[in-house]
């Protein structure tokens, strides 16, 4: 599993002209889902990003978690995070979750950032055709791989 984070001032999704999730302070999280990935992938994904510090303390030193300062999610299925470009020009998607899998996972991610404490987590639709907005505090952007955080 694939994610795209940005520490976000406020964030939302439209799908045919209508706002589906909106947010303020907090995550805007990008997340693809792989042919490889399991439910295990979801939970080691959603316990790091719910406590991960890389909001501003007083010191300015990223310090404080979403819990912290009160934040919120909004996640995004985004397939095209598992493409490839290896050749050619045009991106191959092969490693992409088919829909029966990738969006039962989605959903279980979804749920694991709540399971995990954050507070409220706004979603697009998956496999909608989706415009996102988002006003970016920093910016912070960080990319995380599920596979990089299981135990071994």
């Amino acid at each position: 599993m694939k994610a795209v984070i940005q520490r976000v001032a406020n964030a939302k999704v439209i799908v045919d002209d209508n706002i589906v999730g909106s947010i303020d302070k907090g995550f805007l999280i990008l997340l693809g889902v792989d042919n490889n990935d399991e439910k295990i992938d979801a939970e080691v994904l959603a316990a790091k990003l719910a406590t991960l510090r890389i909001f501003c303390d007083e010191n300015d030193k990223m310090n404080l978690s979403l819990d912290d300062v009160g934040g919120n999610v909004l996640v995004i299925s985004n397939f095209t995070l598992c493409g490839e470009c290896k050749k050619g020009r045009r991106p191959y998607f092969g490693k992409a979750a088919q829909p029966e899998k990738a969006n039962p996972l989605y959903e279980y991610f979804c749920q694991c950032m709540l399971d995990n404490g954050v507070h409220k987590v706004e979603k697009g639709v998956f496999g909608a055709d989706m415009q996102v907005s988002l006003l970016n505090d920093g910016p912070v952007t960080m990319i995380f791989n599920s596979k990089e955080l299981l135990p071994v």
